[in-house]
């Protein structure tokens, strides 16, 4: 009787939380813009609703699923600016403004990224003079601006567009930033800005890409780099190699890979005879110090939040409660940036990720149960392909890539991941107190790293390595129902043939 009154409140849970989720989708996918008055009007008329007809039970539970559906719109609508005419009175226009770079500058080859936030625009306009706009614009290498400082910028700004396949202003719009710098002249008259404790991690992860260009050459110092802190900036051609193999998420902190590395790490230290629960202790205190290390970014916390629920999920073996936080930590980031449900790859697979490895990996191990378990084989395989299957229709849907060779090419690779992460960063760290042996333990890794791009590239120099295959979002939601179909059907089953 408990288990079924802990059951019931947990499907309630997951129904509100769902609803919550079910509003933010609809208002993402017709990206509605509605006025603020009818949704006030609307809640009104609800709690209308649930007081007089309180005693009714399913009245009562459905109006509060509608109420839960009508807060995930109000949330995305919040994600916009109130007043259009704030941002729009610039449009277009010279203007000249100052404020401090608030995110971690994004360096290519080409120039460096900033994003601004704008305190003072000297433009005339309505609006108030505390209000802030964040400004993205693009610069030269040098001189380069760091995260904190204050800069006086003079140019004309434009409205992120999209293009025929690509909704730039909705991924513009995902970042908060709904204004762009055009050719702009750039002076620096001040620092200090920002959050003192992230200025500290930054600094720490550009004192350690100094050593990574010091320990290794190209590409396979930005490959390091990619492994250890999300860097992409420097991999050139093997970046599309990567893509064409289908293991992207190695270099991309996302929870795809955490979740992958978290799988395998635990799994490695049970072959060693560490106590499941120590090693639980000891992965999560990794990805704690993986997330600091790799700038502790809204997308790194992500990624670090899924590994750690794959690892509860093994941990708890209780997946109605993996379930529960699962859902709540979306609705969590949701409430955070609503945008990101349908304009952010990396939340959607991290997502499907979590999902598959938690609920898939059980479901098909017995597929595989002759391979060998010898370090982990067996699970590092079964991992794999539960994450390809889980994340395979949002590939599609997304990147219109279907990749022939990813299962084998990430079981190929993915076993030497954690290595690869754990010898960089102990050679990073002894560089820095005796640079010989750091270059000894680089140079390990170095042999490691060498081995996945000759595999990589082997593999991607297939003309049938990987074929363009692009998918609308109704062809992705009837796969992912088939795939849920499929695994619930045989489990029917299974329990029908263990019944019998």
């Amino acid at each position: 009787m408990l288990d079924f009154i802990v059951d019931s409140k947990s499907r309630t849970f997951l129904t509100f939380c769902f609803c919550f989720i079910g509003g933010v989708a609809i208002a993402s996918l017709f990206e509605l813009k509605v006025d603020f008055l009818y949704l006030y009007l609307s809640l009104f008329i609800l709690a209308t609703f649930l007081i007089v007809f309180w005693k009714n039970k399913i009245t009562r539970f459905s109006v509060i699923c509608i109420l839960f559906v009508v807060f995930g719109v109000i949330r995305y609508l919040f994600a916009f600016p109130l007043s259009p005419n704030r941002i729009a009175n610039y449009i277009g226009k010279e203007t000249e403004l100052t404020g401090f770079v608030s995110r971690e500058p994004d360096v290519r080859e080409d120039g460096v990224r900033y994003v601004v936030d704008a305190r003072d625009l000297t433009q005339p306009s309505p609006t108030r003079r505390g209000d802030t706009i964040k400004i993205y614009f693009k610069f030269n290498l040098y001189p380069r601006f760091q995260y904190g400082d204050v800069l006086k910028l003079n140019c004309e700004l434009e409205k992120p567009e999209a293009n025929e396949d690509f909704r730039y202003d909705m991924y513009m719009a995902k970042e908060g930033i709904f204004a762009l710098c055009q050719s702009p002249w750039a002076e620096k008259i001040g620092e200090g800005e920002g959050f003192f404790a992230y200025s500290a991690i930054l600094w720490v992860k550009n004192k350690a890409a100094d050593k990574i260009n010091l320990l290794w050459h190209e590409p396979i110092a930005s490959f390091m780099a990619g492994l250890l802190y999300g860097y992409r900036g420097g991999l050139g051609e093997l970046n599309q190699a990567f893509n064409r193999t289908g293991i992207t998420h190695i270099v991309a902190i996302s929870g795809y890979n955490i979740s992958i590395i978290a799988t395998i790490l635990i799994t490695s230290f049970t072959f060693l005879y560490i106590p499941r629960k120590k090693a639980f202790w000891l992965v999560c205190g990794g990805i704690l110090l993986f997330v600091i290390f790799a700038g502790a970014s809204a997308s790194v916390v992500r990624a670090g939040i899924m590994g750690v629920l794959v690892l509860l999920a093994k941990q708890l073996g209780r997946l109605s409660r993996v379930g529960n936080v699962l859902a709540l930590s979306a609705v969590l980031m949701l409430l955070q940036n609503p945008l990101v449900l349908r304009w952010d790859a990396g939340f959607q697979l991290s997502f499907a990720a979590t999902f598959g490895l938690v609920y898939l990996s059980p479901k098909i191990q017995r597929w595989f149960i002759r391979l060998p378990e010898f370090y982990g084989l067996r699970e590092v395989f079964v991992s794999t392909m539960a994450a390809i299957i889980a994340t395979l229709p949002l590939i599609m849907f997304n990147f219109g890539r279907l990749s022939i060779v990813a299962p084998i090419v990430n079981v190929s690779v993915l076993w030497l991941i954690p290595f690869l992460m754990l010898s960089g960063f102990l050679a990073v760290i002894l560089s820095f107190i005796f640079l010989p042996a750091g270059q000894v333990v680089a140079w390990i890794a170095w042999v490691g790293l060498k081995y996945i791009v000759l595999v990589v590239t082997w593999f991607s120099g297939f003309k049938w390595a990987a074929i363009e295959f692009r998918i609308n979002w109704v062809i992705m939601i009837l796969l992912y129902l088939l795939i849920v179909s499929v695994f619930y059907v045989q489990n029917q089953d299974r329990k029908l043939k263990n019944w019998l």
